[in-house]
């Protein structure tokens, strides 16, 4: 069974009350079945994963079906060891504290020197070696043994015997390889520090499971199993958290973990449209400078992109910014516009033609459908879907530009200057603290010490120790000001993007600065939710499991920027309750004179103007 961190995985058992009639998933190559859909996914991810080991061979970073393959390859190859062998060599292996190289090589070097009845080897005749085989051992005489030798031609075919001394046998070529050693060893045995063969194979070869003398009080043998008396476990050591998360079980020292709650899905936008969404809104966040295009919020870009409008302003300039970028590319999309006379200039008026020979010249064939209703001017009454599509092609036409490129690549030059100050400065600050500790060791009366007796201040702290305290304060603080600033200029040169992390079940965590909220992908990508408060962020984080790889790496993450989160949370509701007293203002005088429409909050989007816009 394949390893999962040097670890046995446990199959799951078949469903007690399965019926006929149900309708079950199974996975092919382990046969087990699941009632629950997305338990079943969970499993078959987890089994595709390069973090399986090969029991027998060593081999790791496999899926679990390649492990299966090359277990059954190596155990065919084991198979090859001559049986009358077996023997001696579980002898060599039981209870030995060699390491695994050094035992393999042991166990060669004593199968070499054994000789058994049909064993084939080479026998000397005068002063050349010929092929030989034995027939059977004659017996000891001055402490030597002799055997009674069949000759064998090249084609070995038989010949006349012979009684030979052992002297005069020589084995030219390895039994069995290194590697083949090494693999017999794992599939015979349940652990190490001492090797201890499966309890069936040792009773099998009559070979004693009981510990020797010299590791009865390293081991003790309980129910047929060998217990580290320290450690008090069964043929393994201690759990070393984290491990993979779908093995960590409840256990007695859990904390009090809190129910995670459910994150909302009130989207305006399809649900299978929400990567695209938050894809182009991030890219247009991160790199509205590049683009000359001034920033906007995702709520207002989803209510956007939501409307059947033609001409909505934030839409037209987000096309139109990023229509520009290629064209001064002086590429394909230049040529494509020259060719058709294009004004040189993007306006309200033509956007879409530049629009429509951008989805030509892609030709990407669920797209291209869309040109014919927006040259009739109804941009607006495209599916959401078309419509965030043609900008998430945008997006990718933007990123393989050489302006983009050239960007990325000072943002790289510049991020790595500030890692270096960063970095320069945590180390300053700790050179810094330890001369001054050495300084405050080494000073004496006329600092504050007299005659053994200290001068103390009104709170009863040395006056010398006040003093440092202070300086150390003052200096503490403003380092640490100038290591946010580092790191809040290291952010403004976003490169990508990164997800927080994964849960348990691979389900992925996003947090964009920009908007607040943390955003949740499904493991399969096909449904998103987001958490919008504080008391939400603290149940997720209460609710992850440490002892897990991923749960551990999520949690420390959140943790990493907590208070950032909190504090954009908290902007968050702050601009949403003002947004609910405005609306309910334009309620209120909506009785008595018709409002606005664009005094919405809904309609902020509306009054969206590009302050970034080239001229």
């Amino acid at each position: 069974m394949p390893l999962l961190k040097k670890t046995p995985f446990p199959l799951v058992e078949p469903p007690e009350d399965l019926e006929p009639k149900d309708l079950v998933y199974q996975v092919r190559y382990t046969k087990e079945i699941f009632h629950d859909y997305q338990e079943y996914v969970n499993r078959i991810n987890l089994y595709r994963q390069r973090i399986w080991t090969c029991k027998i061979s060593g081999k790791a970073n496999l899926t679990y079906e390649e492990a299966l393959v090359s277990e059954r390859l190596a155990t065919e190859k084991v198979q090859g060891i001559p049986k009358e062998l077996v023997e001696l060599a579980l002898h060599i292996i039981q209870f030995s504290m060699l390491p695994l190289k050094d035992l393999a090589d042991t166990i060669s070097a004593k199968l070499q020197e054994h000789k058994y009845v049909g064993d084939e080897l080479h026998a000397r005749r005068g002063d050349i070696f010929f092929p030989c085989k034995i027939l059977k051992v004659v017996g000891d005489s001055n402490g030597k043994t002799s055997y009674e030798i069949r000759w064998l031609e090249r084609n070995k075919k038989v010949s006349e015997t012979s009684v030979v001394n052992g002297d005069d046998l020589i084995r030219k070529k390895k039994l069995c390889s290194r590697d083949i050693l090494k693999s017999f060893i794992r599939e015979s045995t349940y652990r190490r520090d001492p090797w201890v063969l499966h309890e069936r194979l040792a009773a099998k070869h009559g070979i004693s499971s009981d510990p020797p003398e010299e590791l009865k009080d390293k081991v003790s043998v309980l129910d047929g199993v060998i217990i580290d008396k320290k450690r008090k476990t069964a043929g393994v050591e201690l759990i070393k958290y984290p491990i993979e998360d779908l093995l960590v079980l409840p256990a007695a020292d859990d904390p009090v973990f809190t129910e995670r709650p459910l994150p909302s899905r009130e989207f305006n936008v399809p649900m299978d449209c929400v990567g695209d969404l938050l894809l182009v809104w991030d890219y247009c966040s991160s790199f509205g400078k590049l683009l000359h295009l001034w920033p906007f919020s995702l709520e207002d870009f989803e209510n956007a992109i939501s409307r059947k409008d033609s001409n909505i302003i934030l839409i037209v300039e987000t096309h139109s910014a990023f229509l520009r970028l290629l064209l001064k590319e002086d590429g394909d999309h230049y040529f494509a516009a020259q060719k058709r006379n294009r004004k040189s200039k993007i306006t309200l008026l033509n956007w879409t033609e530049y629009l429509c020979d951008f989805i030509e010249r892609i030709g990407t064939p669920d797209l291209s459908a869309s040109t014919s209703t927006i040259k009739r001017g109804h941009y607006g009454l495209l599916d959401i879907q078309v419509k965030l599509g043609i900008l998430r092609e945008l997006v990718n036409e933007a990123v393989e530009t050489l302006i983009f490129r050239k960007k990325i690549d000072e943002y790289v030059g510049q991020r790595q200057v500030l890692g270096a100050t960063l970095r320069g400065e945590v180390l300053e600050e700790a050179r810094k603290k330890r001369e001054e500790k050495e300084r405050s060791k080494s000073e004496d009366v006329a600092n504050g010490v007299s005659n053994g007796h200290c001068m103390v201040d009104s709170e009863g702290l040395p006056c010398k120790l006040v003093s440092v305290n202070k300086h150390s304060s003052q200096n503490g603080e403003a380092v640490r000001k100038h290591k946010e600033q580092l790191n809040r200029e290291m952010e403004k040169r976003v490169i990508r993007t990164e997800s927080l992390g994964k849960d348990r079940y691979y389900n992925r965590y996003w947090w964009f600065q920009r908007d607040g909220r943390i955003f949740i992908e499904n493991s399969d990508s096909k449904e998103w939710g987001f958490y919008s408060s504080i008391e939400e962020l603290s149940a997720l984080m209460g609710s992850l499991n440490e002892k897990g790889e991923r749960e551990r790496a999520l949690h420390k993450e959140l943790e990493k920027f907590y208070g950032r989160i909190c504090a954009e949370l908290q902007k968050r509701s702050k601009d949403l309750d003002n947004k609910v007293a405005v609306d309910e203002a334009v309620v209120r005088r909506s009785t008595r004179v018709r409002a606005i429409p664009r005094e919405n909050p809904a309609n902020s989007y509306m009054r969206y103007v590009n302050k970034w816009k080239e001229d």
